[in-house]
């Protein structure tokens, strides 16, 4: 079963700039209306006038997922102006560089309640709406290729992909044995597991703003002590890295709405980086030590 997209309703957080965005101009482009939320009002503002002067429909609702009410009032704000929801993007992320041990606890606060919990109440509040429907949806979770390796020097924010990837491979199942009962109990086999699916999306370095998330951090998460060297040197490194990336925000959003459409789940966006994940899992099956993903090839150096 392929999803359709005109007349749908999307949500999609992040929405202001770099992935959210681009999903944003690929859905209107598409058809659908759009619920876009972000933590920063004015630029939200912004991207929902622009798409409105392309004759969207769109609505923002200035979001920080990393709140619970604040996620659970975006669904009602979505219902209250479409009343339903088709496809949901949890896609909101920051960063935070540098030696693990010289990260924060604020450090550790921002990036997990942004990355992880924005990502776990979105999935929370927007499933069952989606179930209740009985009609065709989707999630997609944004991760990173950050969550199937683990460079170096990233190591809170590569925790909290590899969260996402866990999280929403368990979603998968759990949407697969949820629907199979469902539809077992209603005696209608044949749609069993085929109304609302998920996709964990992993690309790799794409110029975008996540290079300075920092802007994004709330007041009473940011840090009184200045950046060590290795924070220094891991910003450095990413804005090289997002700079230097071949693929833009807008091939991402078409590469991710062409699996949305077929019922893929693995959105890999850099398929040159699957070898370096390939080794890692044979690390772990030979019980080696881990290798370095940034020593080796030049390609790889690319998995952010």
């Amino acid at each position: 079963m392929t999803f359709e997209f005109a007349g749908k309703v999307a949500v999609i957080t992040g929405a202001a700039s770099g992935f959210g965005r681009a999903f944003a101009q690929k859905g209107a482009s598409l058809g659908m209306k759009l619920v876009l939320a972000d933590v920063n009002p004015g630029a939200l503002a912004q991207t929902v006038e622009a798409l409105r002067a392309g004759g969207a429909e769109a609505i923002g609702v200035p979001t920080d997922v990393a709140s619970a009410a604040q996620v659970e009032a975006l669904a009602q704000a979505a219902l209250a102006a479409y009343g339903k929801v088709h496809l949901l993007f949890n896609n909101a992320g920051v960063g935070a560089g540098g030696f693990l041990w010289e990260s924060s606890a604020n450090d550790w606060s921002w990036v997990f309640g942004v990355n992880v919990m924005g990502v776990a109440h979105g999935v929370r509040v927007f499933t069952p709406i989606m179930l209740a429907q009985n009609e065709p949806a989707h999630i997609v979770n944004t991760a990173s290729v950050a969550g199937l390796l683990s460079p170096p020097a990233m190591g809170i924010y590569n925790a909290s992909k590899h969260a996402v990837v866990s999280l929403t491979e368990t979603l998968y199942h759990d949407l697969q044995l949820a629907q199979a009962a469902q539809s077992a109990q209603a005696a209608q086999a044949e749609t069993a597991g085929a109304q609302v699916g998920c996709s964990l999306l992993c690309p790799a370095f794409v110029p975008t703003g996540i290079a300075d998330a920092e802007r994004a951090r709330p007041a009473d998460l940011r840090n009184d002590s200045r950046p060590t060297r290795s924070q220094i040197a891991a910003g450095k490194q990413l804005q090289r890295a997002v700079q230097s990336g071949k693929l833009s925000a807008d091939d991402v959003a078409g590469i991710t709405f062409e699996a949305i459409a077929a019922r893929r789940f693995y959105v890999v966006t850099h398929p040159g980086i699957m070898a370096t994940v390939k080794l890692r899992h044979e690390d772990i099956e030979q019980l080696r030590n881990p290798t370095d993903p940034m020593s080796l090839k030049p390609e790889v150096k690319g998995a952010g």
